[in-house]
């Protein structure tokens, strides 16, 4: 089969650390689903804004933080009559502490992406974010490690936080379509088996057709566009962790070798190989 008209829309590109965006604005874009590169953190501080975030809709209260792991797909839907505030952390998947990155894969496992801070941890993350971007901004001695550091602070208690968050998420956080929430977290989890349309729809005990519908509803994608996607970033993660190409490739769910060069060429822009 040829995968190679199949790829979700990637956005932004990350050549630091990390970023940090503190962004203030009124917009009635519509925005498409898209996945980035690198991992995502949104801290809410104002606006009427519903974040759509791997089939799930979180409704945003001001100071709640959104986690959006390296390949999941997402999009805000603002209302842009009201003032949109908030921080933006844009956060490479290869730091050099990669535990502070233990929170996006706690978040994966959970299907769940949301924080809710109590009012002593909004306290701290209030003077917090604005120190790390003048520390951003600025030009005196050690700005620049100052702003690591305060970076690493920050991811600490993000981490912490969602550690020992053990309970399960709170149901009222979010709205989601149970179906199609099991359909995504099966695919997700079971990448290299069968999973074809006819396999899924015996699996969860839908109409094919009926499936399909409701999948693209939900996700803004086909069932077929998510699965070839969501194998390719698997498989390039599989690469850059030292797995040879074409075990990557197996290992994601591809039997066909051609085919999947064809389909990493096209969405990621270059042929499959190590580093």
């Amino acid at each position: 089969m040829d995968y190679s008209q199949y790829s979700l829309a990637k956005t932004g590109y990350l050549k630091e650390d990390f970023r940090l965006f503190h962004i203030n604005d009124r917009t009635d874009r519509e925005f498409e689903w898209h996945y980035h590169d690198f991992h995502k953190i949104i801290v809410f501080v104002s606006g009427k804004v519903t974040y759509h975030i791997e089939g799930k809709a979180y409704q945003l209260k001001p100071q709640d933080i959104l986690l959006v792991s390296q390949g999941a797909i997402h999009k805000p839907e603002i209302d842009p009559s009201i003032p949109y505030e908030r921080y933006i952390f844009w956060i490479r998947d290869d730091l050099s502490s990669p535990e502070l990155n233990t929170c996006f894969q706690k978040a994966n496992d959970r299907s769940f992406n949301l924080i809710r801070l109590d009012s002593v941890l909004q306290e701290k993350l209030k003077d917090l974010l604005p120190e790390i971007e003048h520390s951003l901004r600025d030009t005196q001695f050690g700005d620049s490690i100052l702003s690591k550091a305060l970076f690493a602070q920050f991811m600490v208690y993000i981490n912490r936080i969602f550690l020992k968050s053990s309970t399960a998420p709170d149901q009222k956080s979010y709205s989601s379509d149970s179906q199609v929430e099991q359909l995504l977290k099966y695919i997700n989890r079971n990448l290299s088996e069968n999973l074809s349309i006819d396999h899924l729809a015996e699996r969860f005990f839908f109409s094919k057709y009926h499936m399909m519908r409701k999948f693209k509803k939900e996700t803004g994608y086909t069932i077929h566009n998510y699965i070839i996607s969501k194998r390719l970033l698997h498989a390039r993660s599989l690469i850059a962790q030292g797995t040879p190409v074409m075990k990557a490739a197996m290992q994601s769910g591809f039997q066909d070798y051609t085919a999947f060069v064809r389909a990493y060429k096209k969405q990621f822009g270059t042929v499959p190989t190590q580093r």
